[in-house]
This record gives structure tokens, C-alpha cells and sequence, in this order.
């Protein structure tokens, strides 16, 4: 009987090119596909709530798969764990309707992205953070992430766009916080555009080295320009 699987994985995305599927190119997607038919012998399609862009890393990506195996749900934990690379980790496993749509029935997507404000790097903090020389000013920061809240045309933030698909998004919530030496930008939307947060960190970090004022920022959503936003940052954070 066929049955679907939900998996909550987290891992290191610096080896790899994002999620989804590239043809000669290491993905999770992949990775987690070879695992899968291994434990189960099965050759499973794996979908994702989101995808994420080459070298981001993940906490708690939520992917599902239909199967017909007969193992228990806490064997896929463990079974998948076996098979899988060391950067790579099954955290919880769940039975669902086979009807289940990963990506339609995702409630909201949570992005954070880690900035080192240190005029030294960091050997150990590097894979995981994007280094800014300055004092950051975390208050205007917030001010203009007050912008970014509730629903808007976002494409002013997006990079890759696919041609008739809507760029308006809603934003939830979205706030900076400092962390010692470190300061986090947290995201929560309904769904995201292509390289969207990585711009708009890319913004933020102007305003917070008073290279942009607030209203500039403000008004980078309003002229609706793709591209206007950024630089893009590395995926690394």
C-alpha cells in the first residue's frame, strides 16, 4: 500500500549546489533520493516545501516522498541517517495522507541569515556567518525591516524570475537582533523569490553602515525595479 513519508532534515549546504536536482552536480535532493532507495530499494522522488540556493544550510527543511515500504516510520531516521553523508541529517520522520502537498500546504517559510560584525575573520564561525568590518546600527536596521512586513511586491529583491509567476509575497515578521559580535536577521513570509532574502540582507547591511538611509530603503519597494536591491550576499550566512 502506497503511503507518504515527511522528513525533517537539517544540513551543512556548503558542498552543495541547493536542493533540487542538477544533472553532474551534488545536491541534497540527490543525496537524500540515493539514501532512500537504499534503505527501501525503492527509487522515491523526493519534494520539497522550499528549495534553497547553492551553499545555504537548513535546520529544519521539511521534504516528503511517497513509498511502499513496509518499515516503520522510526526506522526511516535511523535507516536514512545509515546511507546518508556526514552533512546531511534526518531529525523526524511522519506518516501523512498520501494527498499531502509539501510545498501547497506549507503555512510559512523561516529564513535567518548570521553577519559577523568583526574587523577580524573567524576560521570557525566562517561556513556559517558573512563578515561585516563596522558597527552596525541594529536600530535603523529594524526600522526599515518595518517596511518589509505584510504584503508587498517584492520584486525589486528577486533575482531569476520566471516569467508570469506573481512577485508579491507576505511577510510575517521580520526583525534584526545582535548576538555579542554576531547580528541575525530573521525572516518569516508566506513564501520567498529567488535570492530574496539575500538581497534584502544585502540592503540592510547598507542601512546599518549609514550608506542608505531608511526612506531609501522604503523606497526600493516601491519602485518595483528587479534587481534595485542588494548586493546579494554570500549563501554562507
Amino acid at each position: 500500500m502506497t503511503t507518504r513519508m515527511v522528513l525533517i532534515i537539517e544540513y551543512v549546504g556548503t558542498r552543495y549546489y541547493g536542493f533540487q536536482l542538477q544533472a553532474s552536480l551534488p545536491t541534497v535532493q540527490s543525496e537524500i533520493e540515493k539514501a532512500l532507495h537504499k534503505l527501501t530499494g525503492e527509487s522515491s522522488r523526493v519534494m520539497a516545501a522550499s528549495r534553497t540556493d547553492t551553499g545555504v544550510h537548513a535546520r529544519g527543511q521539511v521534504v516528503s516522498f511517497r513509498t511502499e515500504s513496509p518499515l516503520p516510520v522510526e526506522r526511516f531516521v535511523a535507516g536514512v541517517n545509515y546511507y546518508l553523508p556526514a552533512d546531511i541529517a534526518v531529525k523526524a520522520a511522519y506518516k501523512v495522507p498520501v494527498a499531502f502537498n509539501v510545498r501547497r500546504e506549507a503555512i510559512s517559510r523561516e529564513y535567518s541569515y548570521h553577519i559577523l560584525s568583526s574587523d577580524t575573520r573567524s576560521p570557525l564561525r566562517v561556513a556559517f556567518s558573512y563578515r561585516v568590518r563596522g558597527q552596525l546600527n541594529i536600530e535603523a536596521m529594524n526600522r526599515a525591516c518595518l517596511a518589509l512586513v505584510g504584503e508587498h511586491d517584492f520584486i525589486s529583491f528577486a533575482s531569476a524570475l520566471e516569467k508570469g509567476k506573481s512577485t508579491v509575497r507576505r511577510v510575517y515578521q521580520a526583525k534584526v537582533e545582535k548576538h555579542k559580535d554576531l547580528v541575525v536577521f530573521s525572516i518569516v513570509a508566506n513564501s520567498f523569490l529567488p535570492h530574496q532574502v539575500r538581497n534584502t540582507v544585502g540592503a540592510l547591511i547598507r542601512v546599518g553602515l549609514s550608506r542608505m538611509m531608511v526612506d531609501e530603503f522604503c523606497s526600493i519597494i516601491d519602485e518595483r525595479k528587479p534587481g534595485l536591491a542588494g548586493p546579494c550576499v554570500p549563501a554562507c550566512g
